[in-house]
């Protein structure tokens, strides 16, 4: 098989280029990135392409592939959302489309628990069926959630072609640390003191509660997704269930109740004044995703974490102090910047 695989050089991008380069089945994998990066993987090719409009010919990039894992995305800048919208939205979709005039067998697209609308009252984890409005306040859950509307008609028009949706929860690994701190942080965040012992506290915001996934793991079942003969949405996180307090635990901190009005007022007002990039409606977002149900993903792609959501969690935090990431522009570490 020939995989092509765009984004290949960020978080979950540079798992999954691994893992599909050591799978028997894939022959030759393509790593597709704004910039070529400084690391080199065995079995693996890079390409330099946009994908937003107006970006490279992507038919040339995906023609005689038989699969495409579709991973490029924009966090930033948070204060322009058309511009996140060009790349995430317009780019993801000439990417689909370039996938269909090119006669490309699979593509698997990096949707997110973030496309879930707010979760059961009861607190339930949920299965692929719960829908996918998203968060209408969030750029990121508004974009993930309009990508899937449009895969709907996408599969509908392209029955010849395997559609996957992969819908995993927060991924962490050791090397995405500095990218992720830079992302959602900012440079405020004294990431060296991230340790146990240094951090007084922790604070509790009623409601926050998260799924964490080694990123390695994901990408374990994106290869399996790419070799597999399954369709549509998949579900993709670890046990257990973390929140302020498990955190806390890590870092050997107590916690501090801090109402979700407080922590919502400050978080405006630090992304306004600049200071930090997350914007307030990502965590009007999180406080509402739902828990997901994991069990699909096991049953028909044969997958299991290897990681708990604690390990592949305390791992990030142990990068986060020590600055780590990986030479690709992306993961950079934070010595770079």
């Amino acid at each position: 098989m020939r995989v092509v695989v765009t984004g290949a050089t960020g978080n979950a991008g540079t798992s999954v280029i691994h893992a599909l380069a050591g799978d028997p089945n894939v022959s030759e994998v393509t790593g597709v990135a704004r910039r070529r990066p400084a690391h080199r993987v065995d079995g693996v090719r890079w390409e330099a392409a946009d994908v937003a409009p107006g970006g490279s010919d992507l038919d040339r990039l995906f023609r005689g592939a038989d699969a495409v894992v579709h991973l490029a995305w924009r966090f930033q800048p948070t204060h322009d959302p058309l511009e996140t919208w060009q790349t995430n939205v317009l780019g993801s979709v000439r990417v689909f489309e370039a996938c269909a005039r090119s006669g490309v067998g699979a593509l698997v697209h990096a949707s997110s628990v973030g496309a879930y609308s707010p979760g059961p009252d009861d607190g339930r984890p949920v299965d692929e069926s719960w829908p996918t409005h998203g968060w209408p306040a969030a750029a990121y859950t508004r974009e993930k959630a309009y990508l899937e509307r449009y895969l709907d008609g996408f599969q509908q028009a392209n029955p010849q072609m395997r559609v996957v949706r992969m819908r995993p929860c927060f991924l962490f690994k050791r090397a995405s640390a500095s990218e992720q701190r830079r992302i959602f942080a900012g440079p405020l965040l004294p990431w060296r003191l991230v340790r146990p012992g240094l951090v007084p506290a922790v604070p509790a915001i009623r409601g926050l509660r998260f799924q964490a996934l080694h990123t390695d793991d994901a990408a374990e079942a994106y290869r399996a997704a790419v070799v597999r003969p399954v369709r549509g949405p998949f579900n993709l996180v670890a046990d257990p269930v973390l929140d302020s307090e498990s955190i806390a635990r890590m870092l050997h901190a107590r916690t501090i109740r801090l109402p979700a009005g407080t922590a919502r007022a400050g978080l405006a007002a630090a992304w306004h004044l600049h200071l930090v990039p997350a914007a307030p409606g990502l965590l009007d977002a999180v406080l509402r995703l739902p828990l997901l149900d994991a069990g699909r993903a096991r049953e028909e792609l044969g997958w299991a974490p290897a990681h708990t959501s604690t390990e592949a969690f305390s791992e990030f935090l142990a990068g986060l102090r020590h600055g780590a990431g990986l030479d690709t522009p992306p993961l950079a570490g934070a010595a770079r910047h």
